[in-house]
């Protein structure tokens, strides 16, 4: 194994009675990266995780932690303390006995633990909180705490179970800043559970997309948005325009047959293979007349309009009833009639298409 790779699972699988909860997981785990694992509701992310905490066993396969099998190894032994969703904080003890508590528990004296657990609070800004109990405080401080309370230990690695997901959409973002400049200055590595993909895209070196108990992807942030590598993934992730197919050879060069008519291809494919062509919402372009060149276009008319902040995003629809979006800044759409009902046409070039398998 690498010196750079901290964990690997290696063919993990992992069961209930009849139902497989995890398929064959094959990854592996840089040291001082920030890799977020994320899915939809029973794609199988928490469990992955709680196999690495030692919270649950492989049913099958390998983890290994800095190069040595962790299957048997308890929860206690194995430096990997987890951030729950919960927070699960202690409501008997206040702010910093809750972050001395894990000192206390590796036999850390007195003097010692305090000392290391203000630096935490500090570090955490939460110093004058110290004495508070934890009912007392906001749900923003309290995730500090808990924060505080898994990295006073100094561990390898860190583990986070949705441990936003509580929080308003204001706090949510701070806290996003917060847990990423935490990992830069630390160097600790950062395992991170969600479901959201602006928290794992804006915080995350890697992302590992899980559908069904097996991985989809995994790449940069940048790497799954521009290129999906399956139909799921492009579909999970949302900002993309889909049209499926079947790739043939034409006269120009291979084109994908929809059923909104041929869409030119910038790239080589297997001829006769059914698949997608997804483009970005924000790749796809407006005009009032049908476009010259060698661009895609699809004739559509403008069905709603939503504005978040400094862009809008507009939903079209084709005559055979696909939606497709068109995201853009204010200026961009600026002149467009977009009143709904109004026909328009979309477009964009087909070097900006990404071509997946159907999956």
């Amino acid at each position: 194994m690498s010196r750079d790779i901290l964990v690997s699972f290696e063919g993990v699988v992992k069961s209930f009675g009849n139902f497989i909860a995890v398929q064959k997981l094959d990854f592996e785990i840089k040291k001082g990266e920030f890799l977020a694992i994320m899915g939809s509701s029973g794609c199988g992310k928490t469990t992955t995780l709680r196999m690495l905490a030692g919270l649950e066993a492989p049913t099958k396969g390998v983890i290994r932690l800095s190069g040595k099998p962790i299957n048997d190894l308890p929860t206690w032994s194995r430096d990997t303390p987890m951030v729950w969703q919960s927070l699960a904080l202690f409501p008997f003890l206040n702010v910093i006995e809750n972050v001395e508590f894990a000192l206390k528990m590796r036999g850390v004296g007195k003097a010692e633990r305090r000392r290391r657990a203000e630096q935490w609070l500090d570090r955490m800004q939460i110093t004058e909180f110290a004495d508070r109990n934890i009912s007392q405080l906001s749900g923003g401080q309290r995730q500090r705490v808990a924060l505080a309370r898994s990295l006073v230990v100094e561990p390898e690695i860190l583990l986070l179970d949705e441990p936003l997901s509580a929080l308003d959409a204001a706090l949510k973002v701070r806290m996003q800043s917060v847990l990423k400049n935490l990992q830069r200055e630390t160097g600790i590595t950062f395992v991170y559970v969600t479901h959201s993909q602006s928290e794992a895209f804006s915080m995350a070196d890697r992302v590992v997309i899980m559908s069904r108990g097996k991985i989809e992807q995994i790449g940069t942030p940048q790497e799954i948005y521009r290129t999906p590598r399956t139909r799921f993934v492009a579909d999970f992730l949302g900002s993309s325009n889909l049209f499926s197919g079947q790739v043939r050879s034409g006269t120009s060069g291979f084109e994908l047959d929809t059923p909104m008519g041929p869409l030119r291809l910038a790239a080589p494919a297997a001829s006769g293979e059914s698949a997608t062509l997804t483009v970005l919402d924000t790749q796809t372009h407006l005009s009032t007349t049908a476009p010259a060149g060698n661009v895609n276009f699809v004739p559509v008319k403008v069905i709603g309009e939503e504005f978040v902040g400094a862009t809008a995003t507009v939903y079209l629809e084709t005559a055979q009833g696909q939606e497709i979006r068109v995201q853009k800044g204010h200026d961009e759409l600026a002149g467009l009639p977009l009143a709904i009902g109004q026909p328009l046409y979309a477009w964009w070039n087909p070097e900006d298409g990404h071509l997946v398998r159907e999956s």
